[in-house]
């Protein structure tokens, strides 16, 4: 028999208090899945506060790279996942492909002791420890221009992974030069150098979108995440990470409009009034909103029946150099 939705958060609310499970969700998941989580945040807010969290089991309801950050950050968990789900934008870049980065550079004349890498959280284990192994480290997308700048102090080329947008916004922020590997410059001008990924949510907003709110609604602000095209952050009035975001609206009048060019379940709880989704399609992350409240079900069952689906499991090697790459940017 199939479960209806209050029937389903009745049994996982049982589940909750007989199992020793965090329920966790990123801002992007659906509202009923964001609804019943003990913890809800960015990526890597997540991660550390499910740190100080004393249950055997978390249960992460996002994509596959936010669960590995937490069993990096904290092994000795057991870290489940509703939906074996990837984002699209770490899957972009793996190991071999950082290693053919890294070539490019050095066949433009930059050896490996001038290069220092940095890789936006958005990015699977894997590529977190081959940076934090060429000594780099993590970034977020609040953090991004703090770690930047912090890392040219030491004189360095940066290659930024996998985020191109996020890269560029940075480096035009600071008053840097960017290129895009493959984009026919040459990287040796460059202060940035930027792999080719992209979040295909944030691309999906463009300036038709941002010249049909402002002609409709003189005064409205425009206000995106960096992930989106440079020529849309220059055109905002305001870039900001996920959690930047929420508090610069949250601070606005409420009579000002304000058009957001970021995931849509996160626009949508932001307020009821004056706020509107800056695009003409919905910006929804497919992969954020697979995961359903009969898949979080599922998996609860599936722990107190001793055989837990979907657990992240990072080996050795690969979860020691990804922890120092990440505390390599928790220490700044």
């Amino acid at each position: 028999m199939q479960l209806t939705t209050e029937q389903l958060k009745e049994k996982i609310k049982e589940y909750k208090k007989r199992l020793n499970v965090t329920i966790v969700a990123h801002f992007y998941q659906r509202d009923e899945v964001f609804e019943i989580a003990d913890i809800t945040g960015d990526s890597l807010e997540l991660a550390i506060k499910t740190r100080d969290d004393d249950s055997e089991f978390v249960l992460f309801c996002g994509v596959g790279f936010m669960g590995q950050s937490v069993k990096v950050l904290s092994p000795n968990k057991r870290v489940v996942m509703p939906k074996a789900a990837c984002c699209a934008m770490a899957t972009m870049i793996d190991g071999m492909q950082f290693d053919a980065s890294v070539k490019v550079l050095n066949d433009a004349g930059i050896p490996n002791e001038n290069i220092l890498p940095i890789t936006y959280i958005n990015s699977n284990a894997d590529v977190k420890a081959k940076v934090g192994e060429m000594g780099g480290m993590v970034c977020t997308s609040s953090n991004a221009k703090k770690i930047i700048t912090t890392a040219l102090k030491e004189g360095k080329k940066i290659l930024f992974v996998p985020d191109r947008c996020l890269g560029q916004n940075i480096a035009n922020q600071m008053g840097l030069k960017s290129c895009v590997i493959g984009d026919g410059t040459n990287p040796a001008d460059a202060d940035i150098i930027c792999y080719n990924g992209f979040c295909s949510v944030h691309q999906l907003f463009t300036m038709d979108d941002i010249n049909f709110y402002r002609k409709k609604y003189p005064g409205i602000l425009i206000a995106v995440h960096p992930e989106c095209d440079p020529e849309i952050c220059n055109a905002a009035d305001f870039v900001g990470s996920t959690s930047q975001l929420i508090n610069y609206i949250k601070e606005l009048p409420e009579d000002q409009k304000v058009a957001v060019g970021t995931e849509f379940n996160l626009v949508n709880r932001l307020r009821p009034k004056n706020t509107f989704v800056l695009s003409s399609t919905k910006p929804e992350c497919p992969t954020m909103n697979e995961t359903t409240l009969k898949d979080v079900y599922d998996v609860l069952k599936s722990i107190d029946e001793g055989e837990p689906l979907n657990e992240i499991e990072v080996d050795e090697k690969t979860q020691k150099w990804a922890k120092i790459a990440l505390e390599r940017m928790l220490a700044l």
